[in-house]
């Protein structure tokens, strides 16, 4: 039998399907390791010294980093990095932004040089057609919490035993992840929610349970307290936002209150 082609067209749309997604992920992978790498130098500055076994801090940072697969050679980089003289430390800063349709966005960074961040953040949020907050006009809007990503997207959130597993380590909810779309792209899975203050307990209680958790997607974020319905045309404007905070190297990242 001779060998069936797919048009051209269509291999070209395939292809660049595909190394659209590739690039997604390879962005994301960068990113990733980017906050670890911050947060490495932080805690080597912060806690003590490179040594994990008398820095505490650093020995969670560690953890947490294996956890989320970042490369071992890139976590012993940034150590030595963290102890070189010319390494300033890094800061943690928070930005607000007017989206569009009457969203609003808190902007997490971390950086060793605010002037920069300052001035990525403003020209990313106007170049894409947003507006800079003045400081709590949007943040009363967010929580801050624990979220820990589960590591299957099917995973059923209101599945009984899982519930009752979440609220015996200290979570407060199971959020059920987003579908995919008609291409299999943009789902989600369930979140587990928590206090701040008890995102490493309730992690680790969920670990020794025995519940997967993909560590790369889960830390403290701000979480919106009400969502905001906005068109189409106002989230296409919402998601360039997003998208070009997130290619600033200081920015770790974007809330939004976008339904």
């Amino acid at each position: 039998a001779r060998a069936r082609r797919a048009p051209p067209a269509m291999m070209g749309r395939k292809a660049a399907k595909v190394a659209k997604t590739k690039g997604r992920e390879d962005a994301k992978r960068s990113k990733l390791y980017g906050k670890y790498g911050k947060l490495l130098v932080n805690a080597v500055k912060k806690g003590g010294g490179s040594d994990p076994v008398a820095n505490a801090m650093l020995r969670d940072v560690i953890k947490q980093a294996q956890a989320a697969s970042v490369p071992r050679d890139l976590i012993e980089r940034n150590l030595k990095k963290a102890e070189s003289k010319d390494q300033a430390d890094f800061v943690d800063v928070t930005y607000e932004a007017y989206g569009a349709g009457g969203c609003g966005m808190v902007i997490s960074a971390s950086t060793d040089n605010t002037n920069r961040a300052n001035e990525q953040v403003q020209t990313a949020v106007k170049k894409a057609g947003g507006k800079m907050a003045e400081s709590g006009s949007v943040l009363f809007n967010f929580k801050r919490a624990g979220v820990l990503v589960l590591a299957d997207e099917g995973a059923d959130a209101e599945d009984d035993d899982l519930v009752m597993t979440v609220l015996e380590a200290g979570g407060e909810d199971v959020l059920p992840g987003a579908p995919a779309d008609d291409d299999g792209e943009g789902g989600s899975a369930p979140r587990v929610t928590c206090e701040a203050e008890d995102f490493a307990s309730v992690r680790d209680a969920l670990v020794d349970a025995g519940v997967e958790l993909d560590l790369s997607e889960s830390g403290l974020e701000y979480m919106p307290l009400a969502d905001v319905e906005v068109g189409d045309d106002d989230a296409a404007i919402n998601d360039a936002i997003i998208e070009r905070l997130l290619d600033c190297d200081d920015v770790d990242a974007v809330a939004c209150n976008m339904a």
